[in-house]
C-alpha cells in the first residue's frame, strides 16, 4: 500500500514557456530607469532576484496535475526561479509546514484549506481549485444502478471525518437515504483496505477514489464503477438556487507569501495552469512522468487520468464553486470547515 500511496507529474517546454514560468521578485527600492557611464543604455539598475519557492503536495490527484510543472522545473540547470517540490502522504506534515512557514504553497484537500485558514487566523489563502470529484461507488457485481440501490447495503469506505464521508452522506441524504439507519458504512483506515474487501467476495460495494478505482479494476474484471459521485452530486444541483460543486483539492499559499511575492504567485499559477492543460492533453507522456516521480504507475495513470477531474479554476469561478462546497460541508458538520465558513479574504484573486 505504501508503494501505491505514493500515487496523491519528460518533456521540456519551449524557451518562451521557460521564461514564462521563471519566478522572480523585483526590489521596488531600486530605480528601473536604464543608466550607465556617459549615458549608455544598460540595465544595471534592474535587479532580478531569484525566489526559492517551497511547494508541497499530497499524493494522488491533487499532485498529479503538477507533474509536468515538476518535470519542467527539475530539468532546469540555472538557479533562477527554482521550485522545491515535496510530495508526501502525510496531511499533518503539510499543515505543520504551512503553519510554521517552512513551505510557501501547497496542494491539499479543499476542506483542510478552510480549517487551516481558521487555525492560522487568516494565514492561508486558496489560490485555485486543482481537482474536482474523484470518488466512485464500485462493485464486484451488478446490483447497484442508482443511489437508491444502496439502501440496506454495506459500503466499505475510507476517509471518515473528511471529504469522502461528507460527500457520501450528502449524496445519500439528498436521495432520501439516512446514512446511519438505511445503509451500513464500514469505515476503513485507507483505500487499500476497501480494495481488499471489494475483491474478497462477490457483490461487495466500496467507495474508492481514483486512481484506486483503476487499480481495483486491474486486479479483477468483475469490478465495475456503479456510480460516479460527482455526477450524482451535480444532479442534485440542477434545481438549486445556490449550486455547488464537489471539490477534492485546492492550491493554497501562506497569506504573508502572497503579499510579499505577488508576481511569484501569479507566475506559479500560470505554470500550474500550463501543467494541468498538458496532463489532460498528453495522457501517455504525463503518465510516464507520474511513474518517474512515484506518484502512480504509468499503466494505471494512463487509464485513471481522464477520471481524476484534474482542473485549474481560479478567481470568481473558484470562489463560487468552493464556497458552495464548503457550505454543504458546514451544514453537515461545522468542524469539517474549521467551525465557520471562511471570509472573502480566503479566496485569492489576481
Amino acid at each position: 500500500m505504501k508503494k501505491f500511496l505514493s500515487f496523491v507529474c519528460f518533456l521540456s517546454l519551449s524557451a518562451a514557456l521557460l521564461a514564462g514560468c521563471t519566478l522572480v521578485s523585483r526590489d521596488p527600492s531600486v530605480s528601473q530607469e536604464p543608466s550607465g557611464p556617459e549615458g549608455a543604455s544598460v540595465s544595471q539598475s534592474v535587479q532580478m532576484e531569484a525566489a526559492e519557492v517551497n511547494v508541497m503536495a499530497l499524493n494522488g490527484p491533487t499532485s498529479m496535475g503538477m507533474v509536468q510543472f515538476m518535470t519542467e522545473n527539475d530539468a532546469r540547470t540555472e538557479k533562477n526561479g527554482r521550485y522545491n517540490f515535496t510530495i508526501t502522504s502525510m496531511t499533518d506534515e503539510v499543515s505543520a509546514a504551512l503553519a510554521q512557514g517552512t513551505t510557501d504553497i501547497a496542494a491539499i484537500p479543499a476542506n483542510l484549506a478552510s480549517i487551516l485558514y481558521h487555525n492560522t487566523n487568516g494565514g492561508v489563502q486558496v489560490l485555485a481549485i486543482n481537482t474536482l470529484g474523484v470518488l466512485y461507488i464500485t462493485e464486484s457485481g451488478d446490483t447497484v444502478r442508482s443511489v437508491d440501490d444502496l439502501r440496506r447495503k454495506t459500503i466499505y469506505a475510507s476517509g471518515k471525518g473528511n471529504t469522502p464521508e461528507y460527500a457520501l452522506n450528502y449524496v445519500l441524504s439528498q436521495n432520501g437515504i439516512d446514512p446511519v439507519r438505511d445503509v451500513i458504512i464500514e469505515w476503513k483506515s485507507e483505500p487499500a483496505e476497501c480494495l481488499a474487501a471489494l475483491t474478497a467476495q462477490e457483490n461487495s460495494i466500496a467507495m474508492l477514489p481514483q486512481p484506486f478505482v483503476t487499480t481495483a479494476q486491474s486486479k479483477s474484471d468483475r469490478i465495475r464503477v456503479a456510480l460516479d459521485l460527482t455526477e450524482e452530486w451535480n444532479k442534485l444541483q440542477a434545481d438549486s438556487v445556490d449550486p455547488s460543486a464537489l471539490v477534492t483539492g485546492v492550491v493554497v499559499a501562506r497569506t504573508a507569501f502572497v503579499k510579499e511575492h505577488p508576481e511569484a504567485v501569479s507566475d506559479f499559477l500560470d505554470c500550474c495552469q500550463t501543467s494541468v492543460e498538458y496532463v489532460n492533453s498528453n495522457i501517455d507522456e504525463a503518465a510516464k512522468m507520474m511513474d518517474s516521480y512515484g506518484i502512480v504507475a504509468s499503466e494505471v495513470a494512463q487509464k485513471a487520468i481522464p477520471s481524476c477531474n484534474i482542473v485549474f479554476i481560479e478567481g470568481s469561478e473558484m470562489k463560487e464553486k468552493l464556497s458552495g462546497y464548503l457550505s454543504v460541508l458546514f451544514e453537515q458538520n461545522v468542524k469539517s470547515v474549521g467551525g465557520t465558513l471562511p471570509d472573502d479574504d480566503f479566496y485569492y484573486k489576481r
